[in-house]
């Protein structure tokens, strides 16, 4: 165990050093003080960053034994990748001449794409050690901002609709990652919560919950009360639809924690891509109400049939929790782009495939670097965490109340 550690305290801060000088000096030679006002999209900024930071953060706490990590390596992981996006951004600006947007938009995109990193590092959590999650980071952040840009050059994807792309990219990049490394034992007592843990999980599940319509809207010029009201009554459907059908698919009829974390934020992932051109709240409504039921009833049939199958332990469940509502949403953009222009049939054909293949690419993009991904994550040279010290906090964090045991 003391070679574990070793290896631990040796590479985990050089490597933090090294991006960090890395980034220190590219930014000296790429970034620009533009002066920019920021008053109009501080507050949004301010809720977009509370959900990452904190949000995620927390909503990642339900495993007994392993919130430290959950927290301070989320944090740990969303400054360096933000700083890595504004890099890239950079590069962009520099070799492509892209339109240099201001200091607090890009970091604002930055903190967005970073929900991708997250929702990730929720199929590996418990598994990964810190080495592994920065480099998973800085790949999954390059990889997902190219996406967006071949979405958004060649398939004419408006911005706004590509960031949502998001979750789609995180669940299944994180469960192409997760493919890689060992399944824990059925049998571990680690891989659990307890009341107090799923508390502080609901507590960051809350905080996702309120701030979401900033999330849907932030990047939205036009309509924007539109896409705030409408995420509004998906989130608020899809909150409901979790307590009814935990309390029906429950065998002592009770409601069950675990079930209303799944649920309640189906609404806002899926009613993302269609939030500024839904007309009627009663659309967006059924759009809460259908995610809420994929993500109750996706988790029985994901973790029974799909998981084991293909020997893929996704911990946080982000296949059903953000995976397929995203699924959902980008189908539903589709359908409701093909209803609202239907007059323009020759051309709707080529629109309706560009729509579809925006959403293809990005899950196949995920997957492939995904798997790419996890394979040299688990090369020895990153000193793979081993299967007994999973879902353990003591294995990187000092605990000096505990003399013996955890």
């Amino acid at each position: 165990m003391s070679s574990n550690y070793r290896n631990f305290r040796n590479n985990v801060p050089w490597l933090i050093l090294f991006l960090e000088a890395v980034f220190i000096v590219l930014f000296y030679f790429l970034s620009s003080d533009d002066g920019a006002p920021i008053s109009s999209i501080y507050p949004a900024f301010q809720d977009v960053n509370q959900m990452v930071i904190f949000g995620l953060g927390f909503f990642l706490t339900f495993l007994k034994r392993y919130g430290f990590s959950s927290t301070g390596f989320n944090l740990l992981i969303i400054a360096l990748g933000v700083q890595c996006f504004m890099l890239i951004e950079g590069l962009l600006v520099f070799f492509l001449l892209s339109e240099n947007e201001d200091s607090l938009t890009r970091i604002t995109k930055a903190t967005m794409s970073m929900t991708s990193v997250v929702i990730s590092t929720g199929a590996v959590l418990g598994k990964a050690n810190p080495v592994q999650l920065i480099l998973m980071t800085v790949v999954e952040i390059i990889v997902f901002r190219m996406s967006r840009w071949i979405n958004t050059t060649f398939l004419e994807v408006p911005g706004d609709i590509g960031m949502m792309h998001v979750h789609l990219f995180g669940a299944y990049f994180g469960l192409a990652v997760s493919s890689r490394f060992s399944e824990p034992s059925p049998r571990s007592e680690k891989n659990a919560s307890t009341p107090k843990s799923d508390l502080l999980s609901m507590l960051g599940t809350l905080f996702l919950w309120v701030f979401w319509p900033s999330f849907n809207s932030v990047l939205v010029v036009q309509e924007k009360s539109k896409a705030i009201c409408n995420t509004y009554f998906a989130l608020a459907v899809s909150a409901v639809t979790s307590f009814v059908l935990s309390v029906l698919t429950t065998k002592d009829g009770k409601f069950r924690m675990t079930h209303i974390h799944h649920a309640v934020l189906a609404g806002g992932v899926a009613v993302g891509y269609t939030a500024k051109s839904i007309e009627y709240p009663w659309i967006a409504m059924i759009l809460g109400l259908l995610a809420g039921v994929i993500a109750i009833l996706g988790s029985y049939c994901i973790q029974r049939c799909f998981n084991p199958a293909l020997k893929i332990h996704d911990t946080s469940g982000v296949h059903f929790i953000f995976g397929l509502p995203g699924v959902l949403g980008a189908l539903a953009q589709v359908v409701l782009f093909l209803i609202n222009n239907w007059p323009t049939l020759p051309s709707l054909g080529y629109l309706v495939t560009i729509g579809i293949g925006a959403f293809c690419l990005t899950i196949s993009a995920a997957l492939i670097t995904g798997l790419i991904t996890g394979f040299i994550l688990n090369l020895k040279l990153f000193k793979t965490t081993p299967v007994s010290k999973y879902f353990e906090d003591q294995f990187y964090w000092e605990f000096p109340h505990l003399a013996v045991g955890f």
